[in-house]
């Protein structure tokens, strides 16, 4: 009994210690209510602006590589595959308002350059957008100036979102660490 007890404590310590990213969360009936109106609502236009903190160093990385071809190595890292909760900012500082975070997954999915197969959840945190989400998914070729993306989906005030996500490297150091500037363009209802 004493042993189930410290377990207990031990989990609820750690539950505490998290920091939960918000979410809007409705039962069924509440979203098919929603979706009964979607007729008579108006498509809205959001333009968001805000930094991709990746950072792959340190003691306290927030992307880490979760996969590798074994036995096989390229000049691309084709085959890596690396988890991400990155910091979504306002600004390019580290200690700039925190907006959001992006969550999810890229890899290395070419053999020929450095590009990247994206997926993530940008799910928001401060202001109007508090609580909901985009899905981004595409194809992030990293040494190009500007790269676009898909924008698929969304929850929250962004339900049946689609649009387009335009990256910048804002900056990068050797080890891999990066600060992304982020342009989404987004219809949603």
């Amino acid at each position: 009994m004493g042993k189930f007890c410290m377990q207990i404590r031990l989990c609820s310590t750690l539950l505490l210690a998290l920091s939960f990213v918000h979410c809007i969360d409705q039962d069924p009936v509440a979203v098919e209510d929603w979706f009964k109106g979607l007729a008579t609502m108006q498509q809205k236009l959001t333009k968001l602006h805000f930094y991709f903190h990746d950072v792959v160093s340190g003691n306290s990385p927030t992307a880490m590589t979760v996969a590798k071809p074994s036995g096989y190595t390229s000049l691309t890292g084709f085959g890596n595959m690396v988890m991400a909760d990155d910091v979504l900012t306002a600004g390019p500082e580290s200690n700039s308002t925190v907006v959001g975070r992006a969550q999810g997954m890229y890899a290395s999915a070419s053999m020929d350059d450095l590009g990247f197969l994206m997926t993530m959840n940008l799910a928001f945190t401060d202001g109007d957008v508090n609580g909901s989400t985009l899905s981004l998914f595409g194809r992030n070729p990293v040494l190009h100036e500007y790269r676009e993306m898909s924008i698929v989906g969304g929850s929250g005030v962004f339900r049946m979102a689609r649009g387009i996500a335009t990256a910048k490297t804002y900056s990068s150091n050797l080890l891999g660490d990066a600060i992304v500037e982020y342009h989404i363009m987004v219809s949603h209802y």
